[in-house]
């Protein structure tokens, strides 16, 4: 086995590892033992657990960085926004919901948020990014989306903030309750769905 690959057989094991049982609770010797080498080999990748783990944190920031619409919106750019000039309640529950389905099947960033879940009351450093990814990013989007379509004349005026947080943290409980009872998707995406357009009612513009 190429030495590349097995470096990368080691994040993905160690993920998946983290992900469940937490980073201390996780020994050198289960990673190994997963990728199917020595303890010793390992070594010869990683010198350290913190080692593999800070690994990991970085390729989390690169590809949330890369593909996160939370870390790429801003809805002050022309360039970003012309294809959404439009907003309709079905087309905000069918983009919302593509998310969610994108969040919660993603195999990196499924584990990557259940790693950060776990980790957040243990590690200071991965509980700043958990508030960020899962709060402060998710917050800034919506907020950025329902000033939009304020503009737009889509939604009445009123506090664009608060107006986020009624839209958009109902759904990150529901995104918890996939996490832990996964065989609740459907009932959640038709949560979300009655969500959003109950927002888009309550909030129209008369």
């Amino acid at each position: 086995m190429e030495k590349g690959n097995t470096k990368q057989e080691i994040l993905e094991a160690s993920l998946d590892l983290f992900s469940v049982q937490g980073f201390e609770a996780t020994s050198i010797s289960q990673i190994a033992d997963a990728v199917g080498i020595r303890k010793a080999s390992l070594y010869s990748h990683f010198e350290s657990k913190q080692a593999i783990l800070d690994a990991i944190v970085k390729e989390v920031l690169e590809q949330y960085a890369q593909h996160s619409i939370f870390a790429l919106a801003d809805w002050e750019d022309p360039d970003f926004t012309k294809d959404k000039q439009h907003i309709t309640p079905d087309a905000a529950v069918q983009m919302i919901q593509g998310q969610l389905r994108y969040i919660l099947h993603d195999p990196s960033i499924s584990r990557s948020r259940k790693m950060l879940v776990i980790e957040q009351f243990q590690n200071r450093s991965l509980a700043k990014l958990q508030t960020k990814q899962n709060y402060e990013d998710v917050m800034r989007y919506f907020t950025g989306l329902v000033g939009f379509l304020i503009r737009q004349g889509v939604l009445a005026e009123d506090d664009p903030q608060i107006m986020a947080a009624q839209l958009c943290l109902p759904i990150s409980v529901w995104i918890n309750l996939c996490d832990r009872e996964p065989e609740r998707e459907r009932e959640v995406m038709e949560l979300v769905e009655r969500h959003i357009r109950q927002f888009f009612r309550l909030y129209a513009r008369k």
